[in-house]
Order: structure tokens, then sequence, then C-alpha cells
């Protein structure tokens, strides 16, 4: 089985000094209705479009397999989605944060998202691969 950059982000979470709670937020590729003849074109070649976040979660990661446990899970909300974006929340003295503690940052992570500023992101395409952006 070859192992996707997804599943190497889990391993490497995984191993961190520190206890992690992984944050995803999902999002769907949109063509605006204003859009230009040249944004339609671009959107067409998968090259694009805004993001909009359409479901977010908080993991451990030892509460995934791999991608595509995620990705069967998300399947199962009806949620139809296009891209993964993906980061860590680090625990502190060996304390994992929980949940509760993971809610500012998912909505924090949606609101960068809605804004554009994606950078500081890991994103992942529907097959656990990594999207760069230009």
């Amino acid at each position: 089985m070859t192992l996707t950059p997804f599943d190497q982000l889990l391993a490497a979470a995984r191993h961190e000094r520190e206890p992690q709670r992984l944050l995803f937020v999902f999002v769907s590729a949109e063509l605006p209705e204003d859009a230009t003849e040249a944004e339609r074109q671009r959107f067409e070649e998968n090259a694009g479009g805004s993001l909009k976040p359409v479901l977010c979660v908080d993991k451990l990661p030892e509460e995934l397999s791999d991608f595509a446990a995620l990705r069967e899970e998300s399947e199962r909300t009806g949620v139809a989605w296009d891209l993964l974006f993906a980061a860590a929340l680090p625990g502190q003295a060996g304390i994992t944060p929980n949940a509760d503690e993971a809610e500012q940052p998912l909505k924090m992570m949606v609101s960068a998202i809605e804004t554009g500023n994606i950078g500081r992101f890991l994103a992942f395409d529907c097959n656990g691969q990594t999207v760069d952006f230009y």
C-alpha cells in the first residue's frame, strides 16, 4: 500500500513530542455568479474559483487509520467537498487538546479560508494528495 501525503501527515503527528489534535476544514470549489469568461475558463481547468467551507472536524491522529478512513467518514455526512485543509493543534506538557479547545482554532481556520488566507494550512485533494496554490 502506498502512503499518501495525508497518511504521512498522520504518521508525523503521531510522532510529535507533544500530543496533537488535527483540525480539518472541507471546502467546495465554486464559481462566483459574476465570474468573467476568463474566470470561468480557469474554473473549468480546476485552476480558479472560490473556496467555500462546508464541513469541519477535529480528530486525534489515533482516531484515523489513513486518508481513506477520513474520506469515508466525510462521505457518510452526505456533504460534497473538493479539498481538505489541515492544521495541527499541539498539546502542552503531554496533555492532548480536547475537542472544546479545538473549536476556536477551527472557527479561525474557516474564517481564514473564507478570506483566502490559506498559506499556513496543508491542502489535500479527494485522494489525499497535496495541493499547491499559486
